[in-house]
């Protein structure tokens, strides 16, 4: 149902001349070949096949779901989906940014980033399957033997084998402290490991001959909390001497988790009943090596919400265009029809814009972040490397949390352009609004994040992490704030920046006496520095499309609309998150919760 059309285009114009990237990657030996016909090239062969192969099973896919036997715990994925995942691993493309040692094509995460936001506009389910091998592969290839990396990342890196994360348990959830599963040592170096995990997404299916699973658990020793807390590589079936297949390890599915959204994917309950498995890095030390692929999922999670963002914008506007309804209130506009297209009013381009919008802002946020970490794993200079790593440690919870909310926000309003039809299943829009709530929830709540930010990664460090973003902003703003033409831009720009520098400090302040004036500033605050974040690069996008919005090329003209609308309408929401984030915990914490 609908339609899905990649926005090259705008994919272009963020990765050539907002980030100009070719540039970028020749500063990093190990992608200093990578030009723009090479990026161009692949992201036209992944809306192709995103397109082709992938859109047309979303909605099917949602509608059939995942089955479950219960007698072989083999899991069923929608019909077609098992094929797409054939010729996806057919054509290449789980080796895009895998190692050349391990059989991947090494191209940079900011090519790769693009790709993903184009597999979750079109199948955000089907896309869950990969995207989870891809967290795994990374943190084998970062904290695994090398033995273990012989095993796995070529089976990872060609696709014949996927990953999956195996965290969560019913008793707790972000509180990882409190797991119970265990890991019994072996005399062959091996581990038993015991216990149940829940939400495990593509922890069961028909798509690959083998799943690896990284297992959090406890070592019969470990000290309590997080700080005993062990990482294990438990495959579904143990490899052989050779590299295949071989016999059925003892960790099963018991149930699929009956879901609000994405149901083309396999949510399930894992039952480990003294399945064999190795340790992954040190004892007692896992939690530091997942969070290799808790980030990487945290990043993935960003990019599944611009990819609904943009799908939603994208059908909502055709249908906004094609479906009449009233006449304008300044005159009739289609004299030869019985109304207007209902995208004459004012209100159903609030909408629309609102979707466009942040569908744009997140674009180039993500692919920024995305060239960080090529510059973090990659650049010659060390301190190069640090300042990419800490504005990547900075921004990945607002990846996560913005964006989701913003997908939440933009899916809300595109069906809703679609008045009682886009409630309606056949259009397809309930599906995403659907699909968009899990990704404020999974891999750690947005509250979740926005403590993090405020508290780990700002308050934590007095604030290094956050100058070093304010650099950016305030360097762009002392380069251009003598044009006049960009005042409409730089001026809010510089104004929120100078209250977000004000409110931390007013909140870290508070804090010292008060630690839950953390706790209740940090949902609105993480909105408001997400704001800055998009300020910043609408500002810079604004820039480019002033340069050349006499170039004949309407791209320019819209994006300069499009970033005076964020400006004038998005924008000013900071003013009543900042008073929000300075309304204190009193009014929170004041009634006993025997009260409520």
């Amino acid at each position: 149902m609908g339609q899905y059309i990649a926005p090259l285009r705008d994919m272009q114009f963020v990765l050539h001349e907002l980030l100009e990237t070719e540039n970028e990657l020749k500063k990093l030996p190990k992608h200093a070949d990578i030009d723009a016909d090479t990026i161009n090239q692949v992201l036209e062969e992944g809306g192709k096949f995103t397109a082709e192969v992938l859109f047309p099973l979303n909605h099917s896919g949602d509608r059939e779901g995942c089955t479950l036997d219960k007698v072989t715990h083999e899991v069923k994925t929608p019909s077609g989906f098992k094929e797409a995942y054939k010729q996806y691993v057919d054509a290449g493309w789980p080796a895009l940014a895998g190692d050349p040692e391990f059989g991947g094509q090494g191209l940079p995460m900011v090519i790769n980033n693009s790709f993903y936001e184009m597999l979750n506009s079109a199948n955000q389910a089907w896309t869950m399957y990969p995207g989870l091998s891809s967290g795994a592969y990374a943190c084998l290839h970062a904290h695994g033997t090398q033995a273990q990396k012989d095993i796995y990342l070529r089976k990872l890196v060609s696709g014949e084998w996927t990953g999956t994360m195996c965290l969560t348990e019913p008793h707790c959830g972000t509180d990882l402290g409190m797991l119970r599963t265990k890991a019994v040592p072996q005399t062959d170096g091996t581990y038993q490991l015991s216990g149940g995990k829940i939400f495990i997404s593509a922890g069961e299916h028909d798509m690959s001959s083998n799943i690896i699973h990284l297992v959090l658990a406890r070592l019969p020793d470990a000290p309590a909390g997080t700080k005993g807390i062990s990482l294990f590589v438990v495959p579904k079936f143990l490899p052989t001497a050779d590299g295949g297949v071989g016999a059925r390890n003892t960790i099963f599915c018991g149930a699929i988790e009956e879901k609000m959204g994405i149901h083309g994917n396999s949510t399930c309950q894992i039952n480990l009943d003294a399945a064999t498995g190795w340790m992954i890095g040190e004892p007692n030390k896992g939690l530091n090596a997942m969070f290799i692929m808790m980030n990487a999922a945290r990043l993935g999670v960003g990019m599944q919400s611009i990819g609904l963002t943009e799908v939603a914008y994208q059908n909502a506007l055709v249908y906004a265009k094609d479906r009449l309804q009233m006449r304008s209130l300044t005159g009739i506009k289609a004299a030869d029809k019985p109304a207007d297209p209902i995208i004459v009013h004012p209100d159903v381009r609030r909408m629309l814009l609102t979707a466009k919008a942040y569908a744009e802002g997140g674009r180039a946020f993500s692919s920024f972040i995305a060239l960080q970490i090529d510059i973090e794993l990659n650049h010659p200079e060390e301190a190069v490397r640090k300042e990419a790593a800490d504005l990547v440690a900075l921004l990945t919870p607002i990846i996560k949390a913005f964006l989701t909310d913003n997908a939440w926000i933009a899916t809300s309003e595109a069906m809703q352009v679609y008045g009682g039809h886009g409630y309606i299943a056949e259009w397809g829009m309930e599906q995403y609004v659907r699909d968009a709530r899990i990704n404020m929830i999974y891999e750690g709540t947005n509250t979740i994040q926005s403590l993090d930010l405020l508290g780990r990664k700002i308050l934590g460090d007095n604030g290094a992490k956050l100058r070093k973003f304010g650099a950016l902003v305030q360097a762009f703003g002392e380069l251009h704030g003598t044009d006049e033409a960009m005042s409409e831009f730089i001026t809010p720009l510089a104004d929120l920046g100078d209250k977000v520098t004000k409110l931390t400090m007013e909140i870290g302040m508070k804090a010292f006496a008060n630690p839950d004036e953390v706790g209740a500033a940090a949902v609105p605050y993480l909105r408001i520095v997400g704001h800055l974040v998009f300020a910043y690069f609408f500002a810079r996008m604004a820039k480019i499309a002033l340069d050349k919005q006499d170039s004949g090329d309407n791209f320019y003209k819209t994006k300069l609309a499009t970033a005076r609308f964020y400006f004038a309408r998005l924008l000013p929401e900071t003013a009543t998150l900042i008073k929000q984030a300075r309304a204190g915990s009193a009014s929170l914490m004041a009634l006993e919760a025997d009260l409520f």
